[in-house]
């Protein structure tokens, strides 16, 4: 980091409210002052899915963001707290009888590890397709699925100030070795992308790496500025700490020394894009929440927001709308909708398609140009990033109309197809190809994919 020390002090205004960071797991949930005046039963709950489940969550968003006079209705309490349908009711009896009847530790684990095995712990191909290989190994903690975006687990970053309850990386915080994407071989990904110069984005994901030190994050960013990396153009930071802790760009003990990093990279050549996971435009109405964003802003990073569609939490039009013009007036690029993942706690969470379309247009017609940079409803599918542009009648049929925004091939890329209505489907597999076809476009091409890979 020493490169980076003579880039000046950075200012911030004094700031009130939470400072210390503490952290709360299932087992501290009763220490929790707001939780243990709510009703026995929905603490009962909370224990009961907080065995399947990861739960985290810290004193500044218990004490900043949730509004405890609207529990259970709260978003950011749905968003952090688990909820009972967050498990199919047989699921969620299993677990509860067992807590109740004072079950034993490994039986109860036994169970919660079954009960995850059915949630589809890593969707879309991430375990058997996206996995890179260097000198005929695989490289564990990093994955290429598009030709130009390479993503990186740091293993010091895989946790976060608080988990989302509908996160669709769960399967990361489970303390499962088998399910955990994670490295901290900085030169194996360095070795990697010497020799792939098609990819000009690396995203450095998680977990959180903004829980790691600024020291660990710089170990892995700052060889990327030698002339050998030069088409690497684009370090993309995946974060929900703007949200769950600002204090990360504004009061911790190395947030200088971060901001620093990131303005010596873009000062470097490098573009520095802060992907900035937001749902609800509540997480950006506290003064250090937009203290950090003014901070970060100003280092030259660009911050693009980007959220899933998820039902307790934002799905509404208005919630949107409010969200995009609210990051808009802060100087935050509107990026993506996309919609719930296929894995998880979707039961609970999930919209079907036609009505996250429904919210998208309607949010959409709320605001002006610069906030309809946000692209969605996008799924994050195994063969890419399919977006739902509408429902449309071709040929007498009632279709929806569907494009890929990224695909494992990019000649998929832009070219519109059609799936036949269907009011309940929320995941392109819930799909069927339209207009007598017998099959979407892609779709010999990726079982042909899938194929190569299981072998």
């Amino acid at each position: 980091m020493s490169q980076v020390r003579n880039l000046g002090a950075r200012t911030a205004r004094p700031l009130t409210g939470v400072e210390q960071f503490q952290v709360y797991t299932e087992r501290q949930l009763e220490q929790i002052p707001q939780v243990a005046r709510l009703p026995a039963e929905l603490r009962r709950s909370m224990h009961a899915v907080a065995q399947v489940l990861p739960f985290r969550v810290n004193r500044y968003v218990v004490d900043e963001l949730i509004d405890w006079d609207d529990i259970p209705n709260d978003p950011i309490f749905q968003l952090t707290f688990p909820q009972q349908g967050m498990l199919a009711p047989e699921d969620f009896a299993h677990i509860a009888g067992l807590l109740d009847a004072g079950g034993d530790p490994v039986q109860i684990r036994a169970a919660a590890q079954a009960i995850r095995h059915k949630l589809n712990p890593h969707p879309a191909g991430q375990r058997l397709l996206n996995v890179p290989r260097l000198d005929d190994k695989r490289l564990e903690g990093m994955q290429h699925k598009y030709r130009e975006t390479v993503l990186f687990f740091p293993s010091q970053g895989q946790t976060c100030h608080s988990y989302c309850t509908f996160c669709f990386r769960w399967a990361q915080f489970i303390g499962d070795k088998e399910l955990r994407i994670a490295s901290h071989e900085a030169t194996l990904l360095h070795r990697y992308l010497r020799q792939h110069t098609e990819v000009t984005d690396l995203l450095v994901t998680g977990g959180d790496p903004m829980v790691m030190k600024t020291k660990h994050l710089a170990s892995y960013l700052e060889p990327l500025l030698q002339p050998e990396f030069d088409h690497v153009q684009t370090l993309r930071l995946g974060t929900k700490a703007l949200s769950f802790w600002p204090q990360r760009f504004v009061l911790d003990e190395d947030a200088d020394d971060l901001l620093r990093l990131l303005e010596w990279l873009v000062r470097k050549g490098k573009q520095v894009a802060v992907m900035a996971h937001y749902n609800h435009w509540r997480e950006l109405d506290t003064p250090i929440a937009r203290e950090a964003v003014r901070r970060l802003r100003e280092t030259g990073a660009v911050i693009r927001s980007q959220s899933p569609l998820i039902a307790h939490i934002n799905d509404d039009a208005d919630v949107w709308a409010t969200l995009w013009q609210t990051q808009v007036r802060l100087g935050i690029v509107p990026y993506y909708m996309f919609v719930e993942r296929d894995t998880g706690a979707r039961r609970y969470f999930e919209v079907p398609l036609v009505r996250a379309w429904e919210i998208y247009r309607d949010a959409i017609q709320q605001v002006s140009g610069v906030a309809r940079t946000a692209r969605g409803p996008s799924m994050s599918a195994g063969p890419g990033k399919v977006e739902v542009q509408g429902v449309a009648e071709v040929g007498g049929e009632k279709v929806f109309v569907l494009r890929f925004i990224q695909g494992r091939n990019p000649d998929w890329v832009q070219r519109p197809f059609f799936a036949q209505f269907d009011a309940a489907a929320t995941w392109l597999d819930d799909l069927r190809p339209a207009l007598g076809e017998k099959e979407f476009f892609f779709q010999a091409e990726y079982d042909a994919m899938q194929a190569r890979a299981a072998h």
